[in-house]
């Protein structure tokens, strides 16, 4: 299982408001049997309206921390919202709050999901646009957001913080490193052991 302390990038500023998983992901790209090559789908309609979109041109395109508004990921429960960013390269997300399940679908994930004010979002997103190439630290050991001289406090809930630190976000590793003892369970239980044809 791999712990997650921190995650230091440069950022994408994306700060507006009630951006919903049909425009991070285009439901068109649902019908995928894996996530892989969704990265470059990102906010794609978005994009084609916008040519200054932050996802489009290579200004912020090495952006690994994705700083958004209020309510970012509302909408469907889709998980390809979250994988779609993680393979565009987003390893952490910091807004003024989310929607529920992209919330926990980011949990799941390992892709930190941090809260802060609005008045410290502006002002991280002014100082990633004027230097694409600024170092961030999204620190969960400390619960905050580090940029040049600058500092903000990042709220996160206490269990999706405790997960994220101790690796226990990552259930997968969880059953793999469990797998002697489910099969032991598995061995004694009466449907298993004693099913005849």
């Amino acid at each position: 299982m791999q712990p997650i302390e921190q995650v230091t990038g440069t950022g994408v500023p994306l700060l507006l408001d009630d951006i919903d998983t049909d425009r991070i992901i285009p439901a068109r790209y649902l019908k995928c049997v894996t996530f892989e090559g969704l990265g470059p789908h990102v906010f794609e309609d978005d994009r084609k309206q916008d040519p200054s979109h932050p996802f489009e041109g290579s200004r912020f395109q090495e952006g690994s921390i994705l700083v958004a508004g209020r309510n970012f990921g509302c909408g469907s429960s889709r998980e390809h919202a979250p994988q779609a960013l993680i393979r565009w390269g987003i390893g952490a997300v910091v807004a003024e709050s989310f929607g529920e399940i992209f919330f926990g679908n980011c949990s799941s994930l390992g892709v930190p999901a941090v809260c802060a004010s609005r008045d410290d979002l502006k002002k991280l997103a002014a100082a990633i646009h004027a230097d694409p190439q600024l170092e961030i630290t999204l620190d969960l050991t400390t619960n905050s957001v580090r940029y040049g001289e600058e500092s903000m406090i990042c709220e996160i809930p206490e269990s999706v913080r405790t997960a994220l630190l101790s690796g226990q976000w990552d259930f997968l590793s969880q059953l793999l490193e469990a797998k002697d003892e489910i099969r032991r369970i598995t061995g004694e239980l009466p449907y298993r052991s004693q099913f005849r044809v």
